[in-house]
């Protein structure tokens, strides 16, 4: 089966930002930049995760309040979702917002697991993360506009940094049991 152009170009995006993130979380894991190696208190480790938080958070904040703008001035959406069918602008930004919470969710339970579980040598790994997340958002919004092709490398940017966080906690704990 061939594949069509849309396709196409949502697997560049998607390889593209795998690609990415490995290599980000590899440099993380393997160079410790932020130097977080002596960390040894917990305290430590929640203040990087309150820290990595920061950025996934006010996107979500920036959704709801671009949201909130637009129904404010738009007599035909003001009443919200609940009440009436909702223009398209109106349901292009909640899917914008909807897709962020998600992608707000899944991060929050990978950093926090990742923060409390993973050598203090690793923890680079998050805020660089964090990063990845707020940049994919950008690509995702600006591209959004553009088809699956055009938001596909700020889709799986956020995502794929996340999941890739989680796989190799998966990998790194399942060594560990094994080594019990």
């Amino acid at each position: 089966m061939a594949l069509s152009k849309k396709q196409k170009g949502v697997i560049t995006g998607m390889l593209s930002a795998m690609l990415i993130s490995v290599v980000i979380i590899l440099f993380a894991v393997l160079f410790d930049p932020l130097n977080y190696s002596n960390i040894s208190q917990v305290s430590d480790r929640l203040n990087i995760l309150a820290g990595s938080l920061i950025l996934p958070t006010l996107f979500l904040i920036f959704c709801i309040a671009r949201l909130a703008k637009f129904r404010f001035f738009s007599p035909e959406d003001i009443d919200g979702s609940g009440l009436t069918y909702g223009s398209g602008h109106a349901r292009l930004l909640q899917s914008l917002l909807q897709n962020t919470l998600e992608q707000l969710v899944i991060a929050f339970g990978a950093y926090t697991i990742w923060c409390l579980l993973m050598p203090s040598a690793w923890l680079s790994a998050v805020p660089l993360c964090s990063l990845l997340f707020a940049i994919g958002r950008v690509f995702f919004f600006k591209g959004y506009h553009l088809g699956a092709p055009g938001r596909a490398l700020g889709f799986a940017l956020t995502f794929y940094s996340t999941v890739m966080l989680l796989v190799v906690l998966l990998g790194y704990q399942l060594m560990v049991a094994i080594s019990y």
